[in-house]
């Protein structure tokens, strides 16, 4: 992080800025075998086409409400920090209903359908499949996404003190997601460039985001993310610890 940074995007462009092939995200499902590894570079490729297929095609803006109806997967934390990027409200679980965009995974289709402004469907399979149908009422992720721009540039500047995140019923500006952060750190063992924590909690709440992407952010370091974590035994995650070189645990 430098003195500058104030919201999440600018963590980001730091830590690209810093070191581009260090890792940042590594994703493990436990119910499919899938691991998913993106460096600094790699996961500022996809956040940086991801905010250009929000605010080109789906005509979202500072201020613009984006409903995430997503599990702890790493194209959710993409999202994330591309509504950072442009200026949008990212409402994790939030009501499609009250939302001008939703971005849902498979299993939320139904629901996000209440959703009357723009709707996009993530099948959230291994590399970033596409739907072999998609959804009705949906543009598929994986579809839109690839022709996008891999440089994005917002067209207004993004305020760190409007709302950037909405998380079981909390709201807080993009500086106070970076603040906050930064608190954290301590207290998940994070210590600076090298840490590497292990996270097998939601995103459902601020402690999970912080845990699973704003903290590591922050400070250098990288998240090891596991959904279905529970499904792996403590031999399994002790392996898993070890071989990742993880250097703190939260499940």
């Amino acid at each position: 992080m430098n003195a500058t940074d104030r919201t999440p995007a600018d963590l980001l462009r730091s830590a690209l800025a810093a070191d581009p092939g260090r890792p940042l995200v590594t994703f493990y499902d436990d119910a499919t075998g899938e691991r998913v590894e993106l460096s600094v570079a790699t996961f500022a490729n996809w956040v940086a086409k991801t905010a250009n297929l929000l605010q080109g095609d789906l005509s979202a803006g500072p201020g613009d409400r984006v409903a995430l109806l997503l599990p702890a997967h790493w194209q959710t934390a993409v999202w994330l920090l591309a509504c950072a990027s442009v200026g949008a409200v990212a409402d994790v679980a939030g009501d499609p209903a009250a939302a001008d965009v939703v971005v849902s995974g498979p299993d939320s289709l139904e629901a996000a359908r209440a959703c009357r402004g723009e709707r996009v469907a993530l099948a959230l399979r291994p590399l970033g499949g596409r739907f072999p149908q998609v959804p009705d009422g949906f543009v598929d992720y994986a579809v839109e996404v690839p022709s996008q721009g891999d440089r994005f540039a917002p067209f207004a500047p993004v305020d760190p003190e409007e709302p950037a995140l909405i998380v079981a019923g909390a709201e807080f500006s993009g500086g106070e997601v970076v603040e906050r952060a930064l608190t954290d750190a301590p207290s998940l063992d994070l210590t600076g460039p090298g840490s590497r924590l292990l996270s097998g909690v939601s995103y459902d709440t601020w402690e999970g985001l912080s845990a699973g992407l704003y903290a590591p952010l922050a400070v250098g370091g990288s998240v090891v993310l596991c959904r279905n974590l529970d499904r792996l035994d403590e031999e399994g995650l002790a392996k898993r610890v070890e071989s990742e070189r993880v250097t703190s645990l939260r499940r």
